[in-house]
């Protein structure tokens, strides 16, 4: 987790002037850091494939978020993705339990970085987990 994704359908983007073509073209080709994966689930009556969640962005003033981006996303959809940028040994994820599979809160540059980050985000369930060789 914290790797940057890229997904794309292989279409070409439309020119600016057609904004309702460029609105569509950009739900269905982005960038996020995947910050949860989920396995596949088994029900009595139903079945879902695995799914993991990108997050977009965060959107807001002051230092306030007011809207934060996220996108899931099963496996067995038909965009391609590939991993633009890999979280570096020394980097610490902050992860909280969300449910059956955890989900990244912050990708600290280290381990300070994530302390400092803890003390001032209150989450009830956080914790660090350092990338190692």
């Amino acid at each position: 987790m914290g790797s940057v994704i890229r997904y794309r359908d292989g279409a070409a983007k439309p020119p600016a002037r057609f904004t309702k073509k460029l609105v569509a073209w950009g739900s269905r080709n982005g960038v996020g850091r995947l910050v949860r994966k989920q396995p596949p689930r088994e029900r009595a009556t139903s079945s879902s494939p695995a799914t993991f969640t990108l997050h977009e962005g965060d959107f807001g003033q002051g230092g306030i978020i007011v809207v934060s981006v996220r996108r899931t996303w099963s496996v067995e959809n038909d965009l391609r993705f590939e991993i633009v940028e890999r979280p570096t040994i020394g980097m610490v994820r902050v992860l909280q339990e969300l449910g059956d599979s955890p989900e990244l809160l912050y990708l600290a540059k280290d381990r300070e970085a994530a302390e400092r980050w803890l003390a001032s985000n209150s989450y009830s369930q956080a914790y660090r987990r350092g990338l190692h060789r």
